[in-house]
């Protein structure tokens, strides 16, 4: 396996680690929950099936996660008036105050591990993540047991 392979593996396995890894302390939320307040930022008001989307996770685990960020103050829902069987979410001040706070902290991260880099570097790496995602796209359209 080329060392892009693996270097590619090993941080695939550290956002499954992030990912998976839940907070247990009050007033904390989970890497998946700040995923779901993001979409919310960068979409605005959204039925929670397309924040699912966004966030990629399940419907149901994202109706599961938005009743914590719900009680929690994070999202407010309400009925959409052109269809009220849609439930829309939206972040309230205090989420529109996480995900800034959060973004602040993770900009300043990516920027000081990706300062050594050029912009024509970073455009190159971009092009091949892009190509690496399509292998796993590819990957997972075959046949199982190929």
């Amino acid at each position: 396996m080329s060392s892009f392979a693996l270097t590619f593996k090993a941080a695939m396995g550290a956002v499954r680690r992030l990912r998976g890894r839940e907070s247990h302390r009050p007033g904390e939320l989970s890497y998946a929950q700040c995923g779901l307040l993001s979409g919310l930022a960068q979409r605005g008001e959204c039925s929670a099936s397309e924040l699912a989307g966004l966030a990629d996770v399940a419907p149901a685990t994202a109706t599961q996660m938005l009743d914590h960020l719900a009680a929690g103050g994070f999202v407010e829902r309400v009925r959409s008036e052109r269809d009220r069987r849609i439930v829309l979410v939206s972040l309230t001040a205090r989420g529109s105050e996480l995900v800034g706070a959060r973004r602040t902290r993770y900009e300043a991260l990516w920027a000081r591990e990706l300062a050594d880099f050029s912009l024509e570097d970073l455009h190159v790496a971009t092009a091949v993540l892009e190509r690496a995602g399509a292998v796993f796209v590819e990957i997972a359209a075959e046949p199982d047991g190929v």
